[in-house]
């Protein structure tokens, strides 16, 4: 069981290694160097409590009480570790012509064209507390763009590097998926693979769409290409059943036999924030695994990384507070062998600008990534019936085949994710629907309109219209754009406890734009196929545009086109092998700094289609690997020979002993 102290008993001692942040990659970092016997302190900005039942159902009130319902509204506002918020955005009413169509409140200062539209989460376990918990694999062909496609970077790393790592974090994550089907799509080479877990069924939206579209030829106008459809599953961090054929090959601490991590996925349909029955995986799972070796502390944000004139890093100063309502606090000083900063793409940014470290590049707080993902929303037709959406997880299946391949040359790729979850997305649905129904703000006061309907009409209008929605979500590469870059200004804009906030530049070059469009443009065919009723509205009312509102033009024919941010952050300290242009290595290591690390997914120099922890946390894994190395090495005593001519002769005394930690079988990775 891990040791959680105070920010004060964490000052008192030396560690070997200070992880920056309890998420996805910290907590796994953590797990594997302390199960090797290093001592290590994971510094955690956000509160923790949530692993406490109170903490749970204290989440799960707030959850209840919050009247929008997105994914950080089941955590508590903290002014001294702000966290940004979809809910920080808003459109302008009749913009004007090259000015921004959006404004920005809260935690990040936005000045680009186009808003980042994406948040995080700082609190114990990150964002995982309410991400959705997907993890595909990233396509072969999403690690060269540059050289396939002439498009992004190449990364120093290939897929196949990064298959027994993959293998690692699944089985961290107990990922459920159907391994043949991620075989097939080129994503898993080893054929003995298997899931930890089996499938998640297809929903019954997935099975209307399969039945109706299965091997069709849909040709996409804008890459002149024609791409056969066929569903795919979605490998998910969700628990399912135990897959007996699965056979661990990549054994961690604690594996014996079939992974069980707990309740069963029973379809409840709110992913996020917060799973019902806490079938859904997240970090705070590995911190109930974590040794007595490492040290936890919440409540301490981290304001600077120290170094010597060297280039030496020795530790981090970091600020405590007591009361998330007050950004009062103390300062304190933390020292050790190896920083490792794994925070979210942005904080890892900041935090680096701030320092003024890892920056000779001058590619700190650049590359800046998401998914802009479009929405597409149809009601299927009513003879058909319902196509039961608001069941299970919110996608289950998709199509892949717009992924890849020589189509990315005139666009960027693109995923289409099945919705289960109706126009929950799109339109704030059900409850949306209820009120047009009812006729409420139907006039600047609210009132009900005359033309709204109740009783068993009420039922059955919100019966027939409800149950026959369908959603595209449509998730579109960003390349890696050193224009679209974090920085700071710390005399003009500081948060509350004095920390430079995070000024974001942000925007869509043109093959990102002309990715959006073929997907709008596919989605269309798709619906028409599906014999389903398009409600797609992407372009302004009343002069108010829908937040990520542009307009493009292919070949003549113009369309409007609003993305939404995927939660998806990524880049700004991209890896590299050429010190001029990257911040970190393949290991994550800085360029600049011997024993700085900076890892998660703003080293990852593209992003495919994929959601990215799944690739954060093998990463991660990998880094591991490489920081007990470095520590390994750092322990071993070394043997000096002495001048010649001196007597090698000296009294009779024991051998030193080495802090080196052996490695446990268990623990060794076979990649």
């Amino acid at each position: 069981m891990t040791e959680t102290v105070s920010a004060e008993g964490a000052a008192r001692r030396r560690y070997d290694a200070i992880i920056v942040g309890g998420g996805w990659a910290g907590s796994a970092l953590a797990k594997r160097l302390g199960a090797q016997g290093w001592q290590i302190l994971v510094l955690e900005a956000g509160n923790g409590g949530t692993e406490t039942w109170p903490g749970y159902l204290d989440s799960l009130s707030t959850f209840y009480s919050a009247v929008a319902k997105v994914p950080n509204s089941a955590y508590r506002p903290n002014k001294a570790a702000p966290s940004p918020d979809v809910l920080d955005l808003a459109p302008v009413p009749n913009p004007q012509a090259g000015k921004p169509e959006f404004t920005a409140h809260g935690y990040f200062v936005q000045n680009g064209q186009l808003p980042y539209g994406t948040d995080y989460l700082r609190e114990l376990g990150g964002a995982a507390m309410h991400w959705l918990g997907a993890v595909p694999r990233m396509l072969p062909d999403d690690f060269a763009t540059r050289s396939a496609y002439s498009y992004g970077l190449d990364w120093p790393l290939t897929a196949e590097d990064l298959q027994p790592w993959y293998a690692e974090a699944e089985r961290e994550l107990g990922v459920a998926g159907h391994a043949q089907e991620q075989k097939e799509l080129g994503v898993v080479t080893d054929p003995a693979y298997e899931y930890p877990m089996h499938h998640i069924p297809q929903s019954y939206i997935d099975q209307y769409c399969d039945a109706r579209l299965a091997d069709q030829v849909i040709d996409d106008p804008v890459a002149q290409l024609p791409y056969t459809l066929r569903t795919f599953g979605l490998p998910q961090a969700r628990n399912s059943t135990p897959n007996p054929a699965y056979q661990g090959p990549y054994r961690i601490e604690g594996a014996v036999g079939l992974p069980n991590y707990g309740e069963r996925c029973v379809g409840n349909a709110s992913c996020v924030p917060i799973c019902p029955v806490q079938a859904k995986s997240h970090p705070l799972r590995l911190q109930a695994a974590w040794p007595p070796s490492v040290t936890l502390a919440t409540r301490c944000v981290v304001t600077r990384v120290r170094a010597t004139s060297a280039g030496t890093v020795t530790g981090v100063e970091y600020r405590t507070y007591t009361d998330p309502a007050s950004p009062v606090s103390r300062s304190y000083l933390a020292e050790a062998d190896v920083v490792v900063l794994a925070a979210h793409a942005v904080e890892n940014a900041r935090l680096l600008l701030f320092s003024g470290l890892a920056n000779a590049s001058g590619q700190v707080g650049r590359n800046l990534m998401d998914h802009p993902t479009l929405l597409n929303w149809a009601l299927a037709p009513e003879a058909g019936g319902p196509v039961g959406p608001f069941r299970g997880p919110g996608h289950t299946s998709g199509w892949e085949v717009f992924r890849g391949g020589p189509g990315r040359r005139a666009r960027a790729p693109f995923r289409i994710e099945i919705g289960n979850w109706g126009w929950g997305w799109a339109t704030g649905a059900p409850m949306s629907n209820v009120a047009t129904a009812l006729g409420i703000g139907g006039d600047k006061d609210g009132n009900v309109r005359p033309d709204g309907v109740f009783g068993p009409e009420l039922r059955r209008l919100l019966g027939s219209s409800i149950g026959r929605q369908l959603q595209l979500q449509i998730a579109v590469e960003q390349s890696a754009d050193p224009g679209n870059r974090v920085t700071i200004d710390p005399a003009r804009h500081r948060d509350a406890m004095g920390n430079p906030r995070p000024i974001l530049t942000y925007n869509l070059d043109d093959h990102v734009r002309t990715g959006l469009f073929a997907a709008r443009l596919v989605a269309q065919e798709i619906f028409a196929r599906l014999g389903a009723t398009d409600y797609t509205d992407h372009a302004p009312h009343d002069g108010v545009p829908p937040l990520g509102h542009f307009v493009h033009t292919v070949d003549g024919q113009t369309l409007d086109l609003a993305y939404s941010g995927a939660g998806h952050g990524a880049g700004t300290h991209i890896m590299g092998t050429d010190p001029k242009t990257s911040v970190v290595n393949a290991d994550q290591r800085t360029h600049d700094h011997p024993n700085l690390y900076a890892i998660g997914c703003g080293s990852m120099p593209s992003i495919g289609t994929s959601n990215p922890t799944l690739t954060m946390l093998a990463l991660a894994l990998r880094s591991a690997a490489q920081i007990h190395r470095d520590l390994a090495a750092a322990r071993r005593p070394v043997n000096v020979r002495p001048p010649e001519g001196t007597s090698t002769e000296r009294p009779e005394t024991p051998e030193p002993e080495t802090s080196e930690p052996e490695t446990p079988e268990k623990e060794k990775v076979t990649a």
